[in-house]
């Protein structure tokens, strides 16, 4: 279940925005929960990132906002929550305005591109744009930028962005959860990038410190338990 915390703020659907980066597994799970939690969804991907699709998953993602929905709704296999797909370069959109309200942005995963043009104040596509609004408007935004490693103009644009409001997410796994598989891996990031947008998506074993072991400082006497 998707529940708001005191991170997001205002009503309205949550904006999914893909850029052309490494990664689309995590967005194409990110949409799912999403939409199984029954959320309300702007979802918006670049040009770059449909060539990435077929790349990384095989997939021949339609542009047209229509054809789009329909396939995302076959490929997730959820049929709850609400779907609206734009255009990448579809700049009239409602997400592309201030006053079409939202509960924020999540650019997963986002291309150093991405990162540079938005630090730049530099709007070519939708998903630049909903970005530049969401900085201007106070609203929460996430990006989580893959690229490793970072250089210094990297770096320079991450701290802009993040001087500007924004919340910078790379998507970096742990293993203090014991992942069995790659998809334990992919809910771990995805439901710790909602995290920081102010959701809790999903279910996710969270750190409560290292297990006592007999003996050890801090650990119980025999025949005792913790408080």
């Amino acid at each position: 279940m998707v529940r708001p915390s005191g991170t997001s703020s205002g009503t309205g659907p949550v904006v999914l925005a893909v850029s052309g980066a490494s990664a689309q597994p995590l967005a194409q799970r990110a949409l799912q929960l999403l939409l199984e939690a029954g959320e309300a969804v702007e979802l918006v991907t670049s040009r770059g990132a449909l060539g990435v699709w077929q790349a990384e998953l095989g997939l021949r993602v339609p542009s047209e906002p229509d054809a789009q929905e329909a396939f995302w709704r076959e490929r997730t296999a959820v049929s709850t929550g609400q779907l609206r797909c734009h255009r990448w370069n579809d700049q009239a959109a409602g997400i592309a305005s201030g006053s079409f309200k939202t509960r924020g942005m999540v650019i997963l995963p986002a291309s150093m591109g991405t990162v540079g043009r938005i630090a730049s104040g530099v709007a070519l596509d939708l998903v630049e744009r909903a970005a530049d609004v969401h900085l201007k408007e106070g609203r929460p935004l996430v990006i989580c930028p893959r690229e490793t490693p970072w250089s210094l103009v990297h770096l320079r644009n991450l701290t802009a962005l993040a001087e500007a409001g924004a919340r910078i997410a790379p998507p970096v796994p742990a293993w203090y959860h014991q992942p069995q598989s790659i998809e334990d891996m992919v809910d771990f990031l995805v439901i710790r990038v909602f995290d920081v947008l102010g959701y809790e998506l999903g279910n996710l074993r969270r750190w409560q410190g290292p297990p006592h072991q007999p003996g050890s400082p801090g650990a119980p006497a025999a025949g005792t338990t913790s408080p």
